[in-house]
């Protein structure tokens, strides 16, 4: 029987939990910059779209960049207790965590529109190059992590270190997940990162394993 995926509440164990005012703005923020983008919204556009005054969402943050930092800190927090949340909940049953962590995944990516990643990419340069070694160290992290765990229950193949794994996973991510390769693909981030998993995992898992696990989540 398969466990029943529930996502934890945004607002577990933020740091911004102390401060409902700056949840409020940030995750607002986070809604209107990952659907729309960020370039076309001004601080006074977000807050009479949140019905706070001007003065309420500039005693919280000075400039949009500020708040932009905000959003992608509280995103890949909140990204990072998802998946080590999934993990250490998983147990020996390692199909049944791999398909909650894939969901998880896509779950994160799916809120995230090609506005959002063409308007970092322009505008904030910096900001995207911290985005991608953010990713990374989650990719590595949590990914890598359940790898070792898919070895030990013996469904990750064991010919192929776990480390080659990681990086050809990060190099497909960073060669497709970008505004241009994903326009030219007519791929979304969610869908981007769907395929580049499906097509890491399935090279990844061991070939007397596929008759009792597909990672697809077919049956």
């Amino acid at each position: 029987m398969k466990r029943k995926s529930v996502p934890p509440k945004r607002n577990e164990g933020s740091q911004l939990s102390g401060d409902p005012v700056r949840f409020r703005i940030v995750d607002g923020a986070r809604r209107h910059f990952f659907a729309h983008g960020f370039r076309g919204v001004t601080m006074d556009d977000l807050a009479e779209e949140l019905g706070m005054s001007k003065k309420t969402v500039y005693s919280r943050f000075d400039t949009k960049l500020q708040l932009l930092e905000a959003v992608i800190d509280e995103h890949f927090r909140h990204v990072g207790e998802d998946c080590a949340r999934i993990i250490a909940a998983g147990g020996a049953d390692f199909p049944a965590t791999l398909r909650e962590f894939l969901a998880g995944i896509h779950r994160h990516t799916g809120e995230i529109q090609p506005p959002f990643i063409k308007d970092l990419r322009q505008e904030a340069p910096e900001t995207f190059q911290r985005v991608e070694s953010l990713r990374r160290a989650n990719i590595q992290r949590h990914f890598g992590e359940l790898m070792r765990r898919g070895r030990q229950a013996g469904f990750i193949r064991k010919d192929i270190p776990a480390q080659i794994i990681i990086e050809i996973l990060l190099a497909a991510v960073q060669a497709i997940q970008n505004p241009a390769r994903m326009e030219e693909l007519g791929l979304t981030p969610k869908t981007g990162c769907g395929i580049i998993i499906k097509v890491v995992l399935e090279g990844a898992i061991d070939p007397a394993s596929k008759l009792r696990f597909k990672p697809s989540g077919e049956t």
